[in-house]
């Protein structure tokens, strides 16, 4: 019997609920004008976020920092690979004034792999949330950070500012790991969360993108992996192609599959599951730190 992979089975015609409507809003208009007037870089819009105008209008946007090239290249992320250029140590503060201008009330922080440097960005990481925090006093954090390749005392600058939530993506199963995110290992990821939670962080999140190939049964693996290691919420989406340099998509999910994780899930023990075809790892973030 053929083993499914993330390369061997073409993709159904893009279904109907993967439309996206156009936002709109008084928030959500307020906010682009903020965001093209002083040039601030949202990973909201340079990501062209399908759920962009539903999180502004909740007051709540998502920040890339050390740049937009990563170290890394893995087969589903659009975010250009190669050599990055040197770290702007101007940075923390441009994201703190860009969160204040925008008034956002609920902030989460991503960034590129950073291998090329000895802390991993992981200095860059601690200084720009004391920056945030300095001029934003009201504004809750969550940080989507790499795996920093599991060394402690990188994810240890991340504890000891203190997000409200700290969220790494496992991204796909097992199996697929090496072919999806390369670089990436499946038990250092779990190694990481874990950890986070041993060191006393309060909340802990992950996600998963579906439709490159996995398996019904590796999904609920995968939940039961990412419970196991006591991580608080997951975010399960659909897998979309950036391009045609990218792993093609090998089925798009159905909504009730989607609910069915989402069941099972909450059934495992997970505070928050956010399941459905548009979800992406910042999406109703604001929720996950109650």
């Amino acid at each position: 019997m053929e083993t499914t992979t993330a390369s061997n089975i073409l993709p159904e015609r893009k279904p109907k609920w993967l439309k996206v409507k156009l936002p709109t809003g008084k928030k959500y208009t307020e906010l682009r004008s903020l965001v093209d007037k002083y040039k601030l870089n949202t990973i909201c819009s340079s990501g062209s976020c399908p759920n962009m105008g539903e999180c502004w209008g909740e007051g709540t946007a998502t920040f890339m920092i050390l740049g937009n090239v990563c170290t890394r290249s893995c087969g589903f992320c659009g975010v250009k690979t190669g050599r990055p250029e040197t770290v702007d140590w101007d940075e923390p503060e441009k994201v703190a004034r860009s969160i204040k201008l925008m008034q956002i009330k609920h902030a989460v922080l991503t960034s590129v792999d950073r291998d090329d440097l000895k802390d991993m960005g992981s200095i860059m990481w601690a200084e720009t949330v004391k920056a945030v925090r300095r001029m934003n006093p009201e504004t809750t954090l969550e940080t989507l950070i790499p795996d920093f390749q599991g060394i402690e005392r990188h994810i240890d600058r991340i504890i000891d500012v203190a997000p409200e939530v700290v969220s790494h993506n496992i991204e796909t199963v097992r199996r697929l790991t090496r072919e999806v995110r390369i670089q990436a290992q499946y038990d250092r990821s779990l190694g990481v969360l874990k950890y986070l939670k041993e060191q006393g962080q309060r909340r802990t999140k992950s996600g998963i993108m579906l439709g490159l190939g996995e398996q019904r049964e590796e999904v609920i693996q995968t939940l039961y992996d990412l419970r196991a290691h006591d991580v608080d919420v997951v975010t399960i989406g659909q897998y979309l192609q950036p391009s045609k340099k990218h792993l093609p998509v090998q089925q798009f999910i159905n909504p009730d599959q989607f609910k069915e994780y989402e069941e099972i899930g909450l059934d495992l023990g997970f505070r928050h599951v956010e399941s459905s075809a548009l979800v992406r790892s910042s999406y109703k973030a604001q929720k996950h730190i109650n």
